[in-house]
């Protein structure tokens, strides 16, 4: 490039801008005498065809005096709306530019010879119009800087300050273009900001640039509660010379900066700072003198970097080898810089905010698919053995069907004919049809009762009993079976008489046992034995269930919990089941908050071993053994059931009449409060809608002669939720259907014997 044209200034300007250069062209000359030349492209276009082809220029402004001479050049871009302008005040342009114009004017203008004196370079000398020319043109075209721009250039050649600045603000601009432009290309952080420490330092010119960044720890005081305190350290640098100490990693102390009156107050409110001797100004503090000493620093510039109005860090410059007077220009350009490092700070806290929750995100999408593949093994699992459950099922309910189908037949052929079956073989076909009754009833309860334990709809009814009444009532429930089998049943009760009372729910109990002994007796050959083994540990009863069987496989103890799983497939027809047994011992055991072991050696046997805590008595009524004379307090008590179904109805007549009570059955529950109010019953069985037995309840209860009435209701199901609030209510009692006549039995004498208790009182 030559010289003359590193002396034009090309730059593309607002229209605004670019009229206001032509109004200071116009002005120099009124203040010129009156041998100056002022040239346009209006004036010269009646005498000068095509002036922007022959030019260059369609608009322009030429001005020539023996004190300045200076071009001004423009291009309109309509589609921008701005102009392509070049200014120069360089004599050889001038001239080259004034001898085209001439050489392309008629001999005759006047201009032609007017123009003649400036085809050869001409060089004003200084004078104040050049000044005033170079503080106007400055302060339209860097009007920052407009305050200090006669003082700064008074005495320099014409154009050369403005020359200077304007190549100065294309740097500065060359290089925030460089930072935005890596800000937009990249979102590494640790990139961007080693690229703008590097070459900042270069434009800068200073010895060592560097970035300090502030970082927050938490720390505990004595009130064991959590501060933040804040430190820092410097994370990049960039140094004109190795020689000069490094303070990358460096953590400054607290305690340097004490002297220094809220320094960090006044960097988070944007302030940028300059200090030009670093020695005269930390003079009163010796640590803070000692610590720029050390590290060189005679000159310093910092600049902070606010991230969403916190302050994230320092960019600091500083002089190593000679102090600096630091210019407003660079002050300004190094805060301009922290804005735009702040902004991609921002940009990058966002994007790892992103990364990590998109990270979280794949993670739970991971998780959450290795569940739904679980679960759809499981399912499949779970299908797999409701399906062979179903088959089994269909043999085990099929077997009990065809007896009482079969011989029930048989009774009724023989009933036809005119001679009789013999009595001994008509008992005996009916003792089978009762017992493939209970049995169908045992199997259709035990999935019923799992089902509500699996739903949460179960509720234990807690009291206190006796250990030993019922171990024997299970051995005895089981006799028959392990005689049939030729298996040798033990009891063995390692409990006093003290330690017999337990409060727990003793049905359940009782149930629990029954599938454990049953389980044993199963699966143990000919000539085995099973125990069942009690004792007490402070406030647990220890249930312990021993057989000589088959044993089970160390791997496969787990699954004996499962739902529907028999261990081997080959044993179901064998030894039949539902497979729900154990499943079902281990949720009444844990129902209870207990615990169940099991331990088992390959054709030696297996032991269960359950551990149930006594619960609390005084969340429970107590209800003492009644007497085995129930004739003498249920002789004359009357229970009135309300129930719709005739069959139901009639099993529970028959019941309560064989134990000695008066029953009276409504069919429905029309009037059914004057009735009771009539018969003042000693308890209501009620199997009616919900808010049916709630109203019924109600009203019995404001009534005087029904006040002390026991009301029972019986559901198809219920939730421990359900029956806590409608208990709260005034109902005392409930019972599962279908009825089990024990279970009844057991409920209503309950009942009726709490009444009469509380009457005695």
């Amino acid at each position: 490039m030559n010289p003359v044209s590193k002396s034009i200034l090309r730059r593309t300007l607002p229209i605004s801008i670019f009229e206001e250069l032509c109004s200071l062209w116009r002005e120099l000359v009124e203040i010129e005498d009156s041998t100056a030349i002022l040239l346009n492209d209006s004036i010269i276009s009646s005498e000068i065809v095509n002036v922007p082809e022959i030019l260059g220029a369609k608009t322009f402004y030429l001005l020539l005096s023996s004190q300045l001479c200076a071009l001004l050049q423009g291009t309109l871009n309509a589609s921008s709306l701005s102009y392509q302008v070049t200014i120069t005040c360089e004599p050889q342009a001038i001239a080259e530019f004034t001898h085209k114009l001439q050489q392309h004017l008629d001999p005759a203008s006047p201009w032609h010879d007017r123009l003649a004196p400036y085809i050869s370079p001409h060089l004003p000398p200084l004078n104040p119009l050049q000044s005033h020319f170079n503080g106007r043109l400055w302060n339209i075209l860097v009007p920052e800087f407009s305050e200090t721009s006669e003082v700064m250039y008074e005495g320099l050649r014409v154009c050369e300050p403005v020359e200077d600045a304007l190549r100065q603000q294309v740097a500065q601009e060359r290089l925030l273009n460089q930072v935005v432009g890596q800000i937009r290309q990249s979102l590494e952080l640790s990139v961007i900001l080693e690229t703008a420490v590097r070459e900042l330092r270069s434009f800068l010119q200073v010895d060592r640039l560097v970035i300090y960044e502030f970082r927050e720890k938490t720390i505990s005081n004595n009130q064991s509660e959590n501060a933040q305190k804040t430190s820092g350290l410097v994370t990049y640098e960039s140094r004109v010379s190795q020689s000069i100490p490094s303070l990358l990693n460096l953590v400054a102390e607290d305690t340097c900066f004490s002297n220094i009156p809220q320094y960090k107050y006044k960097y988070r409110q944007g302030q940028i700072v300059a200090i030009d001797d670093v020695e005269m100004r930390y003079a009163a503090s010796l640590c803070l003198s000692r610590f720029l000493e050390k590290y060189w620093v005679l000159s310093k510039l910092i600049a902070p970097i606010v991230v969403n109005g916190k302050l994230w860090g320092l960019l600091i410059a500083h002089q190593c080898f000679k102090k600096r007077q630091w210019l407003e220009s660079e002050k300004a350009f190094l805060g301009q810089i922290g804005e735009h490092l702040a902004v991609a700070i921002y940009q990058a806290q966002l994007y790892a905010q992103v990364q990590e929750q998109k990270n979280t995100f794949e993670q739970r999408v991971i998780e959450r698919t290795q569940e739904l593949r679980d679960t759809l093994v499981a399912s499949q699992a779970a299908n797999h053995s409701k399906s062979e459950f179903l088959g089994n099922m269909s043999h085990e309910l099929r077997t009990p069907l065809t007896c009482i189908i079969g011989l029930s037949g048989t009774l009724l052929h023989w009933s036809q004919e005119s001679t009789t079956l013999p009595l001994d073989k008509q008992q005996k076909y009916l003792q089978t049809i009762q017992n493939s009754g209970k049995h169908l009833l045992d199997m259709i309860n035990e999935i019923l009762e799992y089902s509500n334990l699996q739903s949460g709809k179960y509720v234990l009814a807690v009291r206190e009993f006796s250990l030993t009444k019922v171990a024997k009532n299970v051995i005895q429930r089981v006799s028959d079976e392990a005689e049939h089998r030729r298996i040798n049943l033990e009891l063995d009760l390692q409990i006093n008489q003290q330690q017999d009372s337990f409060y727990a729910d003793p049905e359940r109990v009782q149930q629990i046992l029954y599938h454990l002994l049953n389980n044993a007796l199963k699966f143990t050959p000919e000539n085995g034995s099973v125990t069942l083994r009690i004792w007490r540990e402070n406030n647990h009863v220890s249930l312990e269930v021993e057989d000589t069987g088959i044993g089970i496989q160390e791997e496969k103890i787990p699954l004996l919990f499962e739902s529907f799983q028999q261990l081997e497939n080959s044993r179901r027809r064998m030894y039949g089941g539902t497979g729900l047994g154990l499943a079902l011992t281990k949720q009444l055991v844990e129902l209870h908050g207990g615990t169940i072991e099991v331990e088992s050696i390959i054709n030696q046997g297996s032991t269960f071993i359950i551990r149930l805590p006594n619960q609390p008595q005084n969340q429970y009524k107590s209800l003492h053994n009644l007497d085995k004379n129930q004739a003498l307090f249920t002789k004359n008590k009357t229970i009135v059931l309300v129930e719709s179904n005739e069959e139901v109805a009639t099993l529970i007549g028959e019941l309560l009449t064989a134990a000695n009570y008066h029953f009276i059955w409504l069919m429905d529950g029309t009037k059914v409060i004057k009735k009771l109010e009539l018969l003042e019953p000693s308890a209501v069985i009620l199997d009616q809608d919900l808010s049916e037995v709630l109203e019924i309840n109600a009203c019995l209860k404001e009534l005087p002669e029904t006040q002390g009435t026991k009301v029972l209701v019986l559901r198809d199901e219920i939730t421990s939720k359900e029956w806590t609030e409608i208990s709260q209510m005034g109902i005392d009692d409930y019972l599962i259907k279908p009825i089990q006549p024990n279970l009844l039995l057991k409920r209503v004498n309950a009942l009726i014997f709490s009444n009469d208790k509380s009457e005695d009182e």
